[in-house]
């Protein structure tokens, strides 16, 4: 699993897209059967991201393939048509159950034996983007093939009839609803599109605030979010060496028997610490 995932959708269909997506170096790029693809191009995106899971090199990039919902009638045509060629995970919009995972685990599954893959080689990533999807969490977020969840805000936004704005208010709960759920699960939980894709700096603010909140990544639709988005979701050379400070003060007080102790006029105890260890494994990770 990534530390930090930049996920960039492709449209399935679309062959020069996919070929460039893999000289950009984002952590994740997502072949796209469901929303990226006219419904009279679904056929074609199956063939194509097969033809690119056969004969492309992702590099360092992690290869997804997001099918239809499952409910939709072309989900089972979807997962069929490029499970046989090994993506990295395969991605499950609108999920509003548990069974809907299992439904794709036991396919996946079945490949693996079938191939004589390493079992659990094959991950889910999951969308969820309804407010029965938000209700649903606990359960969903406890199947163990599970990666990620991705939160889709504007289908959330319109499933429970809120206006969308600039600074999302309204979508606060539900994505603080996904962060508790990943933090739970150890899963990651990725956040919002920036759907005005031409405005870098709205997506820089949104992607601050999304970190801040706890997501360790977002979705992204055009290559040029790509490394904002990354920047926003790798800790900055300050917040490293402030960690790696708390990392080794707090040693030093344990030995000497102390428990909690000041730094730089802050109370130092174990939550600050856990939170100094997660910002050096991102870095770690990130190769910083």
């Amino acid at each position: 699993m990534h530390s930090r995932r930049a996920l960039l959708y492709m449209p399935g269909d679309n062959w020069k897209m996919i070929t460039k997506s893999v000289t950009l170096g984002v952590d994740s790029i997502c072949m796209d059967m469901e929303d990226g693809t006219a419904v009279n191009k679904k056929g074609e995106a199956r063939t194509t991201i097969a033809k690119a899971l056969q004969e492309l090199d992702f590099g360092t990039s992690e290869k997804l393939a997001r099918i239809n919902s499952v409910g939709s009638g072309w989900e089972k045509d979807d997962i069929e048509a490029v499970l046989p060629h090994h993506p990295d995970g395969i991605v499950i919009p609108k999920v509003e159950s548990f069974e809907q995972v299992e439904w794709a685990s036991r396919i996946i599954e079945d490949a693996e034996l079938k191939h004589g893959w390493k079992l659990n080689s094959i991950r889910i990533l999951i969308g969820v983007e309804t407010a029965k999807g938000i209700l649903n969490l606990k359960e969903i977020a406890a199947h163990p093939r599970l990666d990620a969840i991705i939160f889709g805000g504007e289908d959330f936004a319109a499933s429970i009839g809120a206006t969308r704005t600039q600074d999302a208010i309204e979508l606060l709960y539900a994505r603080q609803a996904v962060i508790v759920a990943c933090a739970a699960y150890d899963l990651q939980a990725l956040d919002i599109v920036t759907i005005d894709y031409k405005n870098l700096e709205a997506l820089k603010v949104e992607s601050e605030f999304g970190a801040r909140l706890g997501f360790s990544g977002k979705q992204v639709i055009h290559p040029n979010q790509v490394p904002v988005v990354q920047e926003a979701f790798t800790p900055s050379a300050e917040a490293i060496a402030y960690a790696r400070r708390i990392v080794e003060t707090f040693e030093a007080s344990q030995k000497e028997g102390k428990g909690a102790y000041a730094l730089d006029g802050k109370m130092i105890d174990m939550p600050l610490l856990k939170n100094a260890q997660k910002v050096l494994a991102r870095a770690n990770a990130a190769g910083k």
